[in-house]
This record gives structure tokens, C-alpha cells and sequence, in this order.
């Protein structure tokens, strides 16, 4: 009977086909919950890949805890920072240069074989920005290996892409401590 038992639990965890999951909306915790599937996948051997899409020049815990996380977890930060706020002073069409790259590595990674997660971080809200393409979103969506699960973030998910994922959560804020005056907190806002 232990036998049949194993064999069942065996094949329950045998994942045949990945998942494009999207993490969006105007409330705190999308690339949060996209790390939370990096850190249980890490304790399953599973490599993982997040690409950043626009948070690249800034320092924040991910860079420093997927270090620790190696070589399970790999963060390719290559953004310039957040486009046309706070102390952007890079035109857009530098921006837009990098993300192009950014797809361009994203494909690479996702096409690689390498990977059983690959996370495109904030790659929603790039497209809302004009950064890149949804086409070309849409085509990295459609031609991943069937097993790779692909993990999407940022606000402002297009239909298009809800439409081809399996999984969306859209965060809502309902209260933030900046609404009070407090600022990004280490450790838990980066």
C-alpha cells in the first residue's frame, strides 16, 4: 500500500505544463508575491530568473538576498530606475533602449531551456509606459517551453495578456503608510 501511496504523491507533483501567472494593480506587493515563488522554488532546487524591467539602478534587498539564493535564483536588474519620477533624469528613449534589450534577454532566458521560472518583473507596467511592445509580450507569452512557468508584474496588465494567463491577482491598496508621511521602509518596501 506504501508503494501506490508514494506513486500517487509522485504523480500529483509532477507539474507537465507551466503557468503564466500575472501579479498586478495598484496595491503593494507584486513583485513581492513574484519573490515569494522564487524563495519556495529555491527550496525545491527549481532555477529561477527575474528580469527587471525598471528598477535596475536602484539598490534593494532582492539584489542582495538573491545572492543568497544562488545559483538557484538569478536577478537580472537592467532598468535605469523608475521612468520620469522621483530623480529620473535619463530621456525616455534611453529608457526604451534598455527595455528593448530587456525583452531581448527575456527571450533568451525564457527560450534557454535553463530555467523552471522565469519572473518579468514589472514588464506590465513597462508596456503601459511605451517602453516595449505588448506584441512582443504577447509573442515571449505564446512561445514559451510549455513546462517553463512564467510569472508577469506591474500595474496596469493589458486585456490581451490577462486573456493568456492561468493565474491573475490584482493588489488593491486600501491603506499605505506614505499616505501618512512615512517613506519606503528597508527590508520591507526595498
Amino acid at each position: 500500500m506504501l508503494n501506490v501511496f508514494t506513486w500517487i504523491i509522485h504523480e500529483l507533483s509532477m507539474e507537465k505544463d507551466g503557468l503564466v501567472i500575472v501579479y498586478t494593480g495598484k496595491g503593494k506587493g507584486k513583485t513581492t508575491a513574484a519573490l515569494g515563488i522564487a524563495l519556495r522554488a529555491t527550496g525545491y532546487a527549481k532555477k529561477t530568473c527575474m528580469i527587471q524591467f525598471i528598477k535596475g539602478s536602484w539598490h534593494y534587498g532582492e539584489m542582495y538576498s538573491s545572492k543568497r539564493l544562488e545559483p538557484e535564483f538569478e536577478v537580472v536588474a537592467i532598468g535605469k530606475g523608475f521612468v520620469g519620477i522621483i530623480d529620473d533624469k535619463s530621456p525616455k528613449e534611453e529608457h526604451e533602449r534598455i527595455a528593448k534589450e530587456a525583452i531581448k534577454i527575456s527571450t533568451e532566458k525564457i527560450q534557454s531551456g535553463k530555467y523552471d521560472i522565469v519572473i518579468l518583473d514589472e514588464i506590465n507596467y513597462a508596456i503601459n509606459l511605451g517602453l516595449v511592445k505588448i506584441e512582443d509580450v504577447l509573442n515571449l507569452i505564446k512561445s514559451k517551453p510549455k513546462e517553463l512557468d512564467l510569472v508577469l508584474t506591474g500595474n496596469y496588465a493589458k486585456d490581451e495578456i490577462i486573456e493568456l494567463a492561468d493565474l491573475v491577482t490584482e493588489m488593491r491598496e486600501i491603506k499605505h503608510p506614505f499616505q501618512h508621511g512615512i517613506k519606503a521602509k528597508k527590508g520591507i518596501d526595498f
